[in-house]
C-alpha cells in the first residue's frame, strides 16, 4: 500500500510537471526505470556486487601462475649461467696453474741445441804426456795423413815440436809429484796436420806398458800462465786422462766440443783412436826396450757447439695469464651482478606478494 501510494503521488506530480512545463526538456527527463532501480531494496544489490567481485577475481586469476612460471624460468637460467661461469672460472684457474708450471719446468730444464761450425784452423791444443820412465825419442809434424817409414826405431831422432816440461803435485788426496811433457798440438786442419811421437821404455820391471796423456783447449793458456804448476793442477782436475799402449801405434783423431751453459762455458775433447801393431824388426837384444807410437790430428774441420736454450717465453706466459685473469675478473663481475639481480628480484617478489596480501585483506 505504501509503495502504491508513492507511485500515485509521483504520477500526479509528474502530470503536473507535464502540464506546467509543456514540451521543454522533454528529452532530458529521467526515466522512471532509473528511480525504480535507485529505490529498490539493498538486498537486491548484493548479488550485483558479488558478481562484479567474482568477475574481477576471474580476470585476475590466471596472472599469478604466469608470473610464477616466468620467475621459475628466470631463476633456472640464472642458476645455469652461474654454473657455466663457475665452470669457466675453474678451467681458467687450471689453465693459469698449468701455464705457470710449464714455464717453471722449461726454465729449470733448458733444451740442448747442437751447432756445427766449420773452421779453417783450430787453436793449437795442449797435449800433456806423462811418460814416467819412458824417453821421448822423436816428435815431428807431418801433413796430409802421411807418415814416412821409420828409420832406426828405438833411437833418438829429430824433435821439431814445441815442448814444455812442467812438474807439479797432483790435485787429489795423494798429491804425488808428477812430471808432464806438454806438446803444442796441430792446428792446420785443412792440410790435415798431425804430430807423430815415439817413446822408448825398459819394461823388464813392469807388468803392463802404457803412457797416460791429457788434452786441454789451448797450448797458449799454459805459456801465458804465471803459475804453470797450478794451471796443470786445474787441467788435471777438469779434464780426462787417456792412455796409449806400448808395441802399438795409436792414432788419435780429436774433435772439439764447446758447451755454453747459463753462466759459464766448458771445453771438452772427444777422440777416436785406432790401434795398429808395431812389427818390431830390431835385433833381439834391443827388443827389451818397449816402443810407443802416438799420432795426434784433428778429425774434421767442424767444431761442435752445444748451447743450452731456455724455451720458456716469459711474454707468451704473461699474455696467457693476462687473458686468464681477465676471464676471472669477468666471471667475478658477472657473479656479482647476478647476485645483485637475484637479491633485487627476490625483494621485488616479496614486495608484490605483500601487496597482493594487502589487497586481499
Amino acid at each position: 500500500m505504501l509503495r502504491k501510494g508513492r507511485s500515485l503521488s509521483y504520477q500526479e506530480f509528474n502530470d503536473e510537471d507535464d502540464e506546467g512545463g509543456g514540451d521543454e526538456d522533454e528529452g532530458n527527463a529521467p526515466s522512471p526505470v532509473f528511480f525504480d532501480d535507485a529505490t529498490e531494496d539493498p538486498e537486491h544489490e548484493k548479488p550485483d556486487s558479488s558478481i562484479s567481485q567474482s568477475t574481477q577475481d576471474d580476470v585476475r586469476g590466471p596472472n599469478p601462475p604466469m608470473r610464477f612460471s616466468k620467475t621459475c624460468l628466470k631463476n633456472f637460467f640464472t642458476v645455469v649461467l652461474i654454473f657455466i661461469y663457475l665452470l669457466l672460472t675453474a678451467v681458467a684457474a687450471f689453465l693459469a696453474y698449468q701455464t705457470i708450471s710449464d714455464f717453471l719446468e722449461k726454465l729449470n730444464n733448458p733444451v740442448m741445441s747442437v751447432i756445427y761450425k766449420e773452421v779453417d784452423s783450430f787453436s793449437s791444443p795442449g797435449i800433456a804426456l806423462y811418460p814416467g820412465k819412458a824417453q821421448l825419442l822423436s816428435c815431428k809434424h807431418h801433413y796430409h795423413d802421411y807418415i814416412p817409414p821409420l828409420v832406426d826405431p828405438g833411437k833418438p831422432q829429430e824433435v821439431d815440436c814445441n815442448i814444455k816440461e812442467v812438474t807439479y803435485f797432483g790435485p787429489f788426496a795423494n798429491e804425488t809429484e808428477k812430471k808432464a811433457l806438454v806438446v803444442r798440438g796441430p792446428s792446420d786442419v785443412r792440410n790435415k796436420e798431425l804430430i807423430f811421437m815415439q817413446f822408448s821404455r825398459n819394461e823388464t820391471e813392469e807388468d803392463f806398458s802404457a803412457i797416460n796423456y791429457m788434452l786441454f783447449a789451448k797450448f797458449s793458456d799454459l805459456t801465458d800462465s804465471a803459475n804453470k804448476s797450478e794451471f796443470m793442477r786445474d787441467c788435471e782436475r777438469n779434464y780426462s786422462m787417456w792412455t796409449f799402449s806400448g808395441g802399438f801405434r795409436t792414432w788419435v783423431k780429436m774433435s772439439l766440443l764447446t758447451t755454453s751453459g747459463v753462466k759459464n762455458e766448458a771445453v771438452e775433447f772427444r777422440q777416436e783412436s785406432s790401434v795398429v801393431k808395431f812389427n818390431d824388426k830390431r835385433p833381439e837384444g834391443a827388443q827389451t826396450d818397449q816402443l810407443y807410437f802416438a799420432v795426434f790430428e784433428w778429425r774434421d774441420p767442424f767444431m761442435q757447439e752445444i748451447r743450452l736454450i731456455v724455451t720458456a717465453n716469459a711474454w707468451s706466459s704473461i699474455a696467457i695469464l693476462c687473458g686468464v685473469f681477465m676471464a676471472l675478473f669477468k666471471a667475478a663481475n658477472f657473479a656479482k651482478l647476478t647476485i645483485k639481480w637475484t637479491i633485487k628480484m627476490r625483494k621485488r617478489h616479496l614486495r608484490n606478494k605483500a601487496r597482493e596480501l594487502n589487497h586481499v585483506t
